[in-house]
């Protein structure tokens, strides 16, 4: 694997030199509590900057070595660039911030037409996020709210595809229709090995779907239940995808940290992960799934 330059909220760090595991959909500081045409939601919010920290560096100096955090809160998700870096730099845990433009609902593109949305994402990936001078080193969460994605959706993930292929940085989807999501981003060229399907779904036929399109399955272990999130990954072990496979916890919302009850960021390591073993996955794919693919898919485009 090459060894290439990752974009970080606290500067550029070498791909090798990440050695523990990576959380490639994850959380810190979001705020999506109000949106435009559905209900408010006023736990859709997580602003704990001093738990977030404290949860992650135990990670990092736990048996689960956490080695990087991918953030995925991006512009309509109430990104805040300097939090993120204040929170890497106390956990000493390498951060890696977002640009994007999130589902509709949360995102006010109104008419604005693919090349005005793919200036404001260039802008912030030559110029940095939010004036901190924090560099955003993927391009996500993008994608849609409802069952199908809207027209102004579709542009915010049109201008997703080609900010990517004119920057090299990978990109990450959220939404129900993943192969729809996915389908829009492989039609603009973008290589299916640079996108991160975020899979909320159950039918395992549709992540084989992705992962045969060359595109990553991304699974979230607080998202079907740790359960039907196993069934996905064994499934696609068990396939020969294993090299296609991403995991993470995918924290989202206040009520999920260890302070207010929730199973916090250790849930992958302490839920989902010994499921896999216990149904026979051996170290070297939980090695796969959880380092080597996710350092992969950073650095496809930057090699």
């Amino acid at each position: 694997m090459p060894d290439v330059l990752l974009r970080t909220v606290t500067g550029p760090v070498r791909a090798a030199a990440i050695e523990g595991a990576v959380l490639p959909h994850e959380h810190l500081r979001t705020d999506m509590r109000w949106a435009v045409g559905i209900d408010s939601d006023p736990h859709r919010w997580l602003d704990e900057e001093s738990t977030v920290t404290a949860e992650l560096r135990e990670l990092r100096q736990s048996d689960h070595e956490l080695g990087l955090v991918v953030e995925l809160t991006c512009l309509g998700m109430g990104r805040d660039a300097a939090a993120l870096a204040r929170i890497a730099a106390g956990s000493r845990v390498p951060v890696i911030a977002s640009t994007g433009l999130f589902a509709e609902p949360f995102t006010n593109v109104g008419e604005q037409d693919v090349d005005t949305l793919t200036g404001l994402l260039m802008e912030e990936i030559v110029s940095g996020v939010d004036g901190t001078g924090v560099f955003p080193g993927v391009i996500g969460e993008v994608g849609s709210w409802g069952a199908e994605p809207t027209p102004r959706e579709e542009r915010c993930l049109i201008a997703a595809a080609r900010a990517a292929l004119r920057t090299r940085l990978p990109v990450a989807t959220h939404g129900r229709n993943a192969l729809a999501l996915l389908e829009i981003l492989l039609g603009q060229g973008l290589p299916g090995a640079r996108v991160a399907v975020g899979y909320a779904g159950g039918d395992l036929g549709a992540a084989r779907k992705i992962a045969e399109a060359g595109a990553y399955v991304s699974l979230g272990s607080l998202g079907l239940g740790h359960e039907q999130v196993a069934r996905i990954a064994l499934g696609l072990i068990e396939d020969g995808h294993a090299e296609r496979l991403l995991v993470s916890t995918g924290v989202n919302r206040v009520a999920q940290v260890g302070k207010y009850g929730g199973p916090g960021y250790a849930h992958l390591f302490d839920t989902l992960l010994p499921r896999l073993r216990e149904a026979g996955t051996g170290e070297d794919v939980l090695r796969l799934i959880t380092h080597t693919n996710p350092i992969r898919w950073l650095t496809e485009g930057l090699a």
